[in-house]
């Protein structure tokens, strides 16, 4: 999923929200959803996502390589690094 069709699918669960026709709960999962998707298909040049697991929690950066991605994640958060994997397409 590009940019422009993951921010249609937030604007849709906004609307749908704003005209009562779903819960907040409901719109939550469905931005998550969406967020999600983009972020299994990302690939913009050098940069891709990377999911790097935790001791007690796994977060997904931004990244130009598994390095990067390791003091990327450490930069942004308390994680303490483990196994880093590219997210989406394998390398």
């Amino acid at each position: 999923m590009d940019r422009i069709a993951t921010l249609s699918n937030v604007e849709a669960a906004l609307s749908a929200f704003e005209r009562g026709e779903i819960d907040l709960a409901t719109a939550e999962e469905r931005v998550t959803a969406a967020v999600r998707t983009y972020a299994t298909a990302f690939d913009d040049g050098d940069l891709r996502a990377y999911c790097v697991e935790g001791t007690d929690r796994t977060v997904i950066v931004v990244a130009e390589s598994p390095p990067a991605a390791r003091e990327r994640a450490t930069a942004l958060t308390d994680i303490q690094p483990g196994a880093i994997e590219r997210v989406g397409r394998k390398e």
